[in-house]
């Protein structure tokens, strides 16, 4: 069993009784993990970041500061709900669920899934619920 590379998945063009075979779901496993590992790697970057807080006598310069760090914070917080995508989709891996749709059952298409890893709706489904979700707000 080769490893396959990200040209392998683009080019792909099996069999649909073939879409997610253990190759597949070992390239995504991999892909998933690396993202795992640089979030948490960004995240403790953060944590000794903000532990070497320096002050400074400038309510400028403090202010600056203080902006970064609550800029950090909120995007280390978006990457903190990626994290949780990321575990799940490699629970759905292990439960043979990975790479098909949640409410159709249908395949979510390896490219999606290249581009979104944690995608759980095929296109055509995320489209509906995005049209339904805006039809609500309007």
């Amino acid at each position: 069993m080769a490893k396959l590379t990200e040209k392998d998945i683009l080019a792909w063009n099996g069999p649909e009784e073939e879409y997610m075979n253990e190759d597949h779901q070992a390239f995504f496993r991999d892909l998933l993990l690396k993202l795992q590992d640089e979030l948490i790697h960004n995240a403790n970057n953060t944590a000794g970041h903000l532990q070497e807080q320096s002050t400074t006598p400038d309510p400028a310069d403090r202010a600056t500061l203080e902006e970064e760090y609550a800029l950090e914070l909120r995007t280390r917080d978006r990457e903190r709900k990626l994290l949780s995508k990321i575990q799940a989709s490699l629970r759905q891996i292990d439960e043979g669920d990975y790479g098909f749709c949640k409410d159709t059952g249908e395949p979510i298409g390896l490219k999606r899934l290249l581009a979104r890893p944690t995608a759980t709706l095929s296109v055509e489904a995320q489209e509906r619920r995005e049209r339904i979700k805006k039809q609500y707000v309007d």
